[in-house]
This record gives C-alpha cells, sequence and structure tokens, in this order.
C-alpha cells in the first residue's frame, strides 16, 4: 500500500469518531457525509455502519415500490408532507437506477418530491441501484442505519421500479407499499407472480382516472385468492385468513380494517393487505396510507412477528456480506493468476471446464475449512 493510502486511512480512522458524534448530535452535514462514505464504500465506511449499529432500531422503515409511471416520488413527498403534519421527522432514500459508466444515480432528480423543500426535519437522499437486480444495494441499507441512529421516526426507501425481480426492498422495510396505477387489467396479472407478492399495503394510485375501480376489483381478487393458499412470503407477512378490505380500506378506520386478525386458538394472526385508493398530486388518501402503515406495524406488534421479522432481516443481511467479501476475496485471487480472461483462455482450449476452474479456485477455503473442522472434533 502506497504511503498516501496509508495516510488516508488513518485520516478515515480519526475522523470517525467525531462523524459519529456529529451525527448523533443531528448534525445533517454530518449525516450526509456519513452516507456519502456510505455509497462510496470509502474507507473506513464499515467502522462508520458498525459504531451506529448500537444506536439503530426505534425508526419505522417503509419501503414504496412498483412499476415506473405508477408515481412513487409524488406519493412518497405528499407521504413525508403527511408525517410532519403529524410532528414525525422523516429521512427518504429514492434509489435510481445505476449509470452503466460511473455506478452512479442517472436520475437523481427529486422534481416531484419539492414540497418539504426546505425542512430540515426532512431528509431526502438519492442513491444508486448499484446494478442490483432487487432494485437495492447492500449501501441502501446501511443508509437505512445512519438515518435511524441520526433519530428520525420514518424512514422511506422509495425503490427504483425496475419491475417484478424489485422484491429485496421486503428485507429492508418494516412495510411494504406497492404502487399499482389505473390499467385495463392486464397490470395485475403480469405483476401478480412477482413484486404484488410483496405488499402489505396495495396503493392504487391516480385513482382519479378511468380502470381505477376494476383495479381495485382484480386487487381485491388477487389478494382474497392468495389467502385461500400458502402465500410465498410465508405467515410473517401475510397468511390464510385475512379477507378484503372493504372499498379498498380508503374511507374505514384502519383498525378495523386490518384485522382481519386471525382468532383460532394456536395460530399466528396473519394479515390481509389493505388497498388504499390515493390521488397523490392532489394529496387525496394519503392520510389513510399512513393509517394503513400504522395498522400493519400494530399488527406485527400484537402478533409477535416483529422479532422474528428482525432476525429474518439480519440473517440475510449477513449472507448477502459473505456473498459480496467472498467475492470480492475470489477477484482478487483470480487477479492474482493472472486475470479472468487467462482462465477462460484455459478453459476455451479445452485444457480444464469452468467447474474446475471455480473448484480449483475455492480449494483453499475448502481446506481452511476442513481443517476448522478437524480441530473442532
Amino acid at each position: 500500500m502506497s504511503g498516501d493510502g496509508q495516510g488516508e486511512q488513518i485520516a478515515d480512522a480519526d475522523e470517525t469518531p467525531a462523524l459519529i458524534a456529529d451525527l448523533l448530535d443531528g448534525d445533517h452535514r454530518a449525516l450526509a457525509r456519513v452516507i456519502t462514505k456510505i455509497e462510496n464504500r470509502a474507507p473506513g465506511y464499515r467502522e462508520l455502519v458498525s459504531a451506529l449499529h448500537e444506536h439503530t432500531g426505534n425508526a419505522a422503515v417503509v419501503g414504496v415500490t412498483g412499476s415506473p409511471g405508477s408515481g412513487k416520488s409524488t406519493l412518497v413527498d405528499k407521504l413525508a408532507e403527511e408525517y410532519r403534519d403529524r410532528g414525525l421527522t422523516v429521512g427518504v432514500i429514492a434509489v435510481d437506477p445505476s449509470s452503466p459508466y460511473t455506478g452512479g444515480a442517472v436520475l437523481g432528480d427529486r422534481i416531484r418530491m419539492a414540497s418539504t423543500v426546505g425542512d430540515m426535519d426532512v431528509f431526502v437522499r438519492s442513491m444508486s441501484a448499484r446494478g442490483n437486480l432487487g432494485g437495492l444495494s447492500t449501501a441502501t441499507s446501511d443508509a437505512v442505519k445512519a438515518l435511524d441512529a441520526f433519530g428520525k421516526d420514518r424512514i422511506i426507501i422509495e425503490t427504483v421500479g425496475a419491475g417484478q425481480n424489485e422484491i429485496d426492498v421486503v428485507r429492508a422495510a418494516d412495510t411494504v407499499a406497492v404502487l399499482v396505477p389505473p390499467s385495463s387489467g392486464d397490470t395485475v396479472q403480469m405483476l401478480k407472480a412477482g413484486i404484488l407478492e410483496i405488499a402489505d399495503v396495495f396503493v392504487v394510485n391516480k385513482a382519479d382516472l378511468d380502470g381505477a375501480d376494476r383495479t381495485v376489483k382484480e386487487l381485491r381478487e388477487m389478494i382474497e385468492l392468495r389467502d385461500d393458499v400458502n402465500p410465498v412470503l410465508g405467515a410473517d407477512k401475510h397468511g390464510p385468513g385475512g379477507g378484503s378490505t372493504p372499498n379498498g380500506g380508503a374511507d374505514e378506520n384502519p383498525e378495523s380494517t386490518a384485522g382481519t386478525l386471525d382468532t383460532v386458538e394456536g395460530e399466528a394472526a396473519t394479515w390481509s393487505p389493505q388497498i388504499v385508493e390515493t390521488v397523490a398530486t392532489r394529496g387525496e388518501g394519503v392520510d389513510a396510507v399512513l393509517d394503513a402503515f400504522t395498522a400493519h406495524r400494530e399488527h406485527v406488534a400484537a402478533t409477535g412477528r416483529a422479532d422474528e421479522l428482525e432476525r429474518t432481516r439480519y440473517a440475510e443481511e449477513i449472507r448477502t456480506l459473505l456473498r459480496d467479501d467472498a467475492a470480492g476475496l475470489l477477484e482478487e485471487e483470480i487477479e492474482r493468476r493472472g486475470g479472468i480472461d487467462e482462465l477462460v483462455d484455459t478453459v476455451v482450449a479445452r485444457e480444464t471446464d469452468p467447474y474446475e476452474v471455480a473448484d480449483d479456485l475455492l480449494g483453499p477455503l475448502r481446506e481452511c475449512v476442513e481443517e476448522r473442522e478437524r480441530d473442532a472434533d
């Protein structure tokens, strides 16, 4: 390592305690700097996230996803405004597509999120998806921790809206809202097998347009059908026995519509997703969406699922970090052996095959694990 690199790491190490202290004291500039370090994976970012971890666990995290054009940014803007009206502080992470050249956010524009501009209690940050097919990167989860440690009451993750592969948000959020625009009926069928199955709350936005009633009807039928079979995500999010929400849940007390709690003795109560209609551009239905979020959060707490969901999230985060770190170590080993092109040349020449290459690269790790197993015995 060069002297300059060593000096940079030492400087970062010296700066970390002060930066953490400033963030915990409510300095928004420190928060912005920490998230920048996290997003750029700058030297020392792991130490920052580790130091913040003990200060997390207080914010409620909401994920907002859906197809492009469904009005996610506009709705998130209105949600933040409504949260502020209720006296809560807000952090927003808007995950944008990645530039194929720089890896940074392509869009980066928060033009449709202007209602809270100038409000220091609303912190908005655009982040890149970094090419992640699930719509989120590890950096996004780390940035959520920074906002949580900072003391934000509510954190909203607006995802990239890439389609039904975009399900990673369920691992980062306590409650997931899926936006479904009014349609001729094909949209719900197209998305049913993927992204719609992660929803705790369905939001039919642009409900003043033709097709909204039909979309609500199809969503309700889909929920009823799903409640009659084993759900994809299991009872920790949804499960059998819920039932649909009358009138889309937009004009009833969320405590009554959320319910749909199972009362069968010995079985875990389950949640049946609510459907809320909104016209985000006019702020209509936004309060009902927040009420639905509250109902879901209270349901999870009342049924004892909160701890299990938290453990599941951390288990997945650990697996993701292990995969990323292992992939990085393997890339270093590949470079040490002359690069991927040299390995490909041996495969093309039929001197070896991809499986043998993988086995050879993983050999030292496998030997290390086997040695530890022998020592343990």
